[in-house]
């Protein structure tokens, strides 16, 4: 016989040889549910009937575990709910509860480990008091379409986060909604990846980013939280229509962030949080729609930074960016930018739209005359020197201001948009 043959009829064999010994189980009890899981083999589907199951699982070969509506898989407050051993593991459509709380162990309702790749997780609602979902090192996951609730009976910082990527790759997360955990979707050391269209409130940060590059964070919206997106120590990132509404402190928050792209996000109504204890505003917390910390070699392009306390706030060498066709529309202040470092806002002849800007557009080109400066020296000394505030309207105040537009050599270094746009620029995600 051939060898190809011989071959063809291997691979015959081997697949009437699975076909055989896949089964569809229906699920009506704990035991049994325990007892199939356990036994499983590859290939099998597991229907849970509606009921509610104490038990914490461990799946060890590639399965479709399916719960019908009314299911509820209850972790007794211990271990995980469900532990995935496996590769090309499915798990829809069930309510799971009520995991450890021990954070040290990394309690989740599903911890899916290194081995497990191509992992399904869909349609679940989760509850619990610790992480919803953790991925450990395993590639190409899918989340989608799942509701990750924490308890608010627990301290924040004592709370895991809704789902959690360690040395993930080719994850794509998206379609969820999580609220009351710690950080909606926390990802760590982590490149190659998607987080899209995810719904993300009442957090501490919507998305946190830590030491990783190479992925793409698209179309996911935070609001009510204390950082709608916090991009921290990572390279790389594509970072493209998200919107941030009614975020406390920051909207997005750059943390030595070099060669990404921010395009399009819709950043509005950040405003300066309440402290925790009572009584007065944080002092110097002021709701800022960007803040940026040490970035650089980023394109800032094409977003819109509104009725926010500041529109921007750069520092600590945030430079050598490109920031052009923006909005920047009644921020109490547009831009805050404390260095000796001259920027020019602008990128081959298109600069902002700035909302308080004075000047005209004679021969109809869109762009302003005139160049805009969001700052001058006098802000720069009142942000030095908080005090000097009281001093805000005084004569000396008022003679230093003219001094400096009078006398453009005692000018302060700072930002400048030499081609201000009359109008918003249309935003655009780009596919």
């Amino acid at each position: 016989m051939p060898i190809f043959l011989k071959i063809l009829l291997l691979n015959v064999c081997l697949l009437t040889s699975f076909l055989a010994i896949a089964e569809n189980y229906v699920i009506t009890s704990e035991k049994q549910l325990v007892t199939v899981v356990n036994a499983a083999q590859p290939g099998d589907r597991v229907t849970v009937k509606k009921g509610y199951y104490r038990v914490n699982l461990t799946i060890t070969e590639p399965i479709y575990l399916e719960c019908d509506q009314g299911v509820i898989l209850d972790g007794q407050h211990q271990g995980d709910t469900v532990r995935v051993q496996s590769a090309n593991v499915s798990i829809e459509g069930c309510r799971i509860v009520n995991w450890g709380d021990n954070l040290t162990k990394m309690n989740a309702g599903v911890f899916i480990e290194k081995q497990a790749e191509n992992v399904r997780i869909e349609n679940n609602i989760f509850k619990g008091d610790t992480f919803g979902i953790w991925v450990d090192s395993a590639k190409s996951v899918k989340i989608y379409h799942n509701t990750i609730e924490g308890n608010l009976s627990v301290r924040s910082q004592d709370r895991g986060n809704g789902i959690h990527l360690f040395a993930v790759t080719d994850a794509d997360v998206a379609f969820n909604e999580v609220f009351h955990t710690r950080d909606g979707i926390y990802i760590d050391t982590s490149n190659v990846n998607t987080l899209r269209n995810n719904h993300l409130h009442h957090l501490r940060y919507g998305i946190h980013y830590m030491y990783s590059y190479s992925n793409t964070l698209k179309e996911n919206y935070t609001h009510h939280t204390r950082t709608g997106y916090a991009l921290m120590q990572s390279k790389y990132l594509t970072v493209v229509g998200n919107r941030s509404e009614y975020d406390q402190n920051y909207g997005i928050l750059m943390n030595y962030i070099t060669y990404s792209t921010l395009h399009a996000n819709t950043i509005r109504h950040v405003k300066q949080g309440l402290n925790p204890t009572g009584g007065a505003l944080i002092s110097g917390a002021e709701g800022k729609a960007m803040f940026s910390y040490n970035s650089l070699f980023n394109d800032i392009v094409g977003n819109e930074f509104s009725d926010s306390d500041i529109g921007i706030h750069l520092t600590a060498g945030s430079e050598d960016n490109k920031i052009y066709r923006n909005a920047f529309v009644h921020n109490t202040k547009q831009v805050k930018y404390v260095s000796n470092t001259k920027q020019d806002w602008s990128f081959e002849g298109e600069g902002n739209y700035w909302s308080d800007y004075l000047g005209w557009d004679m021969n109809d080109d869109g762009k302003g005359d005139v160049f805009y400066e969001p700052n001058d020296g006098i802000d720069k000394l009142l942000w030095k020197y908080p005090i000097a505030k009281l001093l805000m309207n005084s004569p000396a105040i008022e003679m230093l201001r003219w001094i400096q537009r009078q006398f453009p050599v005692f000018r302060s270094p700072g930002v400048r948009d030499s081609f201000p746009l009359m109008v918003p620029p249309e935003q655009k995600v780009q596919s």
